[in-house]
């Protein structure tokens, strides 16, 4: 995984990157997960081999950067595994496909032979069974882990609009659900993921993880699937709200507005201005809307309140964030991409485009998002 900066960052340096990517495998004539992970982890050879993970379904395959300070780099990593992971696909008769949620009936629902995976699949019954999902987590680093509580509360108002622009998955079971984010929807089942709660310290965040714990919740600590973070195991802020995203240039414009929210929400830390302090009904409701708008429709506006345009909402989040882009170099880009994603659509609407121009035929669906998933 990813780390990030350490206790001596200097103020002012880049905030490291890293960013883990989950995908299927996918039977190209079917569109049906195929259970061959091992075999395409076992294809990969040099880094890509290092930067592979086994998921919790024996369909799916999570590769992860190395930890990244610009963009260009991080692209080029995205690309580079994204290009072995397929490579090593076809060697299994799959194909690697960047996608939220399982778009046609999955049949393979076994976890793979690990103690752990057992555990949670007596745990939690049919919910751990759920066909797969596959998601993008950005970390970014945050010199400590009190801070990163803190920057974690100060993200609430802004992940929605974050999950809205990485909406990527409408189809299940091969029909448009009316979600741009059914991978959203397919997670709430569990009880240990949704909108991060806000905490008064680590100390807080600590004692309410071993609560959760202790009543059977969560089985460790490991099992914090909320949407932003404390990292576990490094000493980073993990944002993982989103969909795996279609393209590289979408997981970068992600990582890049993620990063510029840390880095300015760091600011705010620093400089003594309290988080706004939200209601967790109001903030569960904005996820639900930005799972099932994504970009196109209506988003709820956490601190001013009400419902707006989404794209309104995604221009508020430009001007919030485009003095740390510009520390970072990253504005133009940005920028750019943001107008990219403005014309062409969420990945939701692109699939959906593409049902509708082909009489909702889910093999041009895959086709495309075979394609898009290794362009560069």
């Amino acid at each position: 995984m990813a780390s990030g900066n350490d206790g001596d960052a200097r103020p002012g340096a880049p905030l490291t990157l890293g960013v883990e990517e989950e995908f299927l495998l996918l039977d190209p004539a079917t569109g049906e997960s195929l259970p061959v992970a091992e075999r395409v982890r076992a294809a990969l050879t040099g880094a890509p081999r290092r930067q592979s993970r086994q998921e919790f379904r024996h369909s799916m395959l999570e590769m992860v950067t190395p930890v990244c300070t610009d963009l260009t780099r991080l692209r080029e990593q995205l690309l580079a595994l994204r290009r072995a992971a397929a490579d090593a696909g076809r060697t299994a008769g799959a194909r690697l496909v960047a996608v939220g949620a399982t778009p046609v009936h999955d049949r393979h629902l076994s976890v793979p032979d690990e103690q752990r995976y057992h555990a949670m699949s007596r745990r939690f019954g049919p919910v751990a069974h759920d066909p797969a999902v596959c998601g993008c987590h950005v970390h970014v680093g945050v010199p400590g882990r009190e801070l990163a509580v803190q920057v974690c509360n100060h993200l609430r108002p802004w992940l929605p609009v974050v999950q809205a622009l990485t909406a990527n998955s409408p189809l299940y079971d091969g029909r448009d659900t009316g979600h741009a984010s059914w991978r959203s929807m397919q997670l709430e089942r569990w009880p240990s993921i949704g909108p991060t709660p806000y905490f008064r310290s680590a100390a807080d965040y600590d004692a309410t993880v071993e609560e959760l714990i202790t009543a059977g919740i969560m089985l460790d600590a490991s099992m914090v699937y909320w949407y932003a973070r404390p990292s576990a195991s490094y000493p980073t802020v993990e944002v993982r709200v989103g969909d795996v995203c279609p393209t590289v240039d979408d997981a970068v414009l992600v990582a890049a507005l993620v990063r510029a929210l840390v880095d300015t929400m760091i600011d705010r830390v620093r400089g003594g201005i309290p988080p706004a302090r939200i209601r967790d009904c109001l903030v569960a409701a904005a996820h639900w809307r930005a799972a099932h708008e994504g970009l196109d429709g209506e988003l709820v506006d956490l601190r001013g309140g009400g419902a707006r345009p989404a794209w309104h909402l995604v221009d508020e989040l430009l001007d919030t964030v485009a003095p740390a882009l510009t520390r970072h170099g990253d504005l133009d880009l940005v920028v750019g991409q943001l107008d990219r994603l403005r014309r062409d659509g969420t990945g939701a609407s692109r699939q959906r485009r593409i049902m509708a121009g082909t009489d909702g035929d889910v093999q041009a669906v895959l086709e495309h998002l075979i394609t898009q998933t290794v362009a560069g």
